[in-house]
């Protein structure tokens, strides 16, 4: 079943972690397991923020199960010590959980080298690196998340979300959307729905080099657009080959440093609803959600099947 809901403001920056978390609490009914957010602020002109894990928060059964914090802090270590390695410089490291971590970094080599270094630390994955983009997924409904990671203040410019209703993988962070996939700092991609031919093309991405850290059909998109990006194409012109290539019922957001776009395929099966006005764009699996963040009574509208529109921030 699963959730969506994207917001992109047309001008200057908003409380989008407030505005957010709104939108993804009205839809926990579509998927109370776990939540994420991809949040887009102003950025570090000069550095990337880092958002990474060194542990799982695993729910099994009504309970989660965590390890022992000094695991986690001795992996922490390990992860300083690779990016120093890789000759990056740590100005700001921030413990948001046991296991979650926020730091601002000054590099200026390649990112792939930085990502494989920093996970190469056991159980180490890193939720976003890039210049605007945070992310950042857990168990839990919209508020817990919210709350835990302290997201109702956060201000910027655009963001999606996803409330999971796990059924094909475990309750988990890692089986969590959004997903990013590196090397490209600002790409984020939530989505509903199922691929059908999700092994032919990791296989495939996999063989040129490409990235996957979860078994889950949604990973494949992101780490799909990546390699379009990477190939040259500009988001849209990736985002209408997807539709060409990847097969299944789906609807999917993605979100850059400065876009927002969506996806919707040709059975159009999966629900989306749209508003757009001058100032912003809210769409969501249901209209619930956008109606949750605006004061005023509103106009929707369904997008066609096999469309593709994509907002300028």
């Amino acid at each position: 079943m699963c959730g969506i809901a994207g917001i992109i403001h047309r001008g200057k920056s908003n409380n989008v972690g407030g505005e957010m978390q709104k939108m993804l609490q009205s839809l926990k009914h579509r998927g109370p397991d776990s939540t994420g957010y991809a949040l887009y602020g102003e950025g570090e002109s000069n550095n990337y923020i880092l958002r990474y894990k060194v542990g799982e928060n695993v729910k099994e059964g009504t309970t989660a199960v965590k390890e022992d914090p000094s695991v986690y802090a001795a992996r922490r270590k390990e992860v300083d010590k690779k990016i120093n390695e890789v000759g990056a410089t740590i100005h700001d490291d921030e413990k948001i959980t046991d296991y979650s971590f926020r730091y601002v970094i000054s590099y200026d080599g390649d990112l792939l080298d930085l990502a494989k270094k920093i996970e190469s630390v056991e159980e180490t994955e890193i939720q976003s690196l890039g210049k605007s983009l945070e992310l950042i997924k857990d168990i839990g409904d919209a508020s817990v998340v919210a709350d835990q990671y302290s997201l109702n203040q956060f201000s910027g410019t655009h963001g999606i979300g996803h409330t999971r209703m796990a059924t094909e993988s475990g309750v988990d962070i890692r089986s969590a959307h959004p997903y990013w996939a590196y090397p490209f700092s600002d790409v984020s991609v939530v989505h509903n729905g199922q691929l059908t031919n999700y092994w032919n093309n990791r296989r495939a991405l996999e063989a040129k080099g490409m990235r996957f850290l979860s078994s889950c059909d949604s990973e494949l998109i992101a780490v799909y657009l990546a390699d379009k990006i990477r190939e040259g194409m500009d988001l849209e012109e990736a985002m209408k080959g997807s539709l060409e290539h990847l097969d299944g019922v789906f609807t999917y957001l993605v979100a850059t440093k400065d876009k927002l776009g969506m996806a919707k395929d040709t059975m159009a099966a999966k629900p989306m609803v749209l508003y757009e006005s001058d100032d912003l764009v809210a769409l969501a699996s249901e209209e619930v959600a956008i109606r949750s963040v605006m004061p005023t009574e509103i106009d929707t509208y369904d997008p066609y099947e096999g469309e593709v529109k994509v907002w300028q921030a």
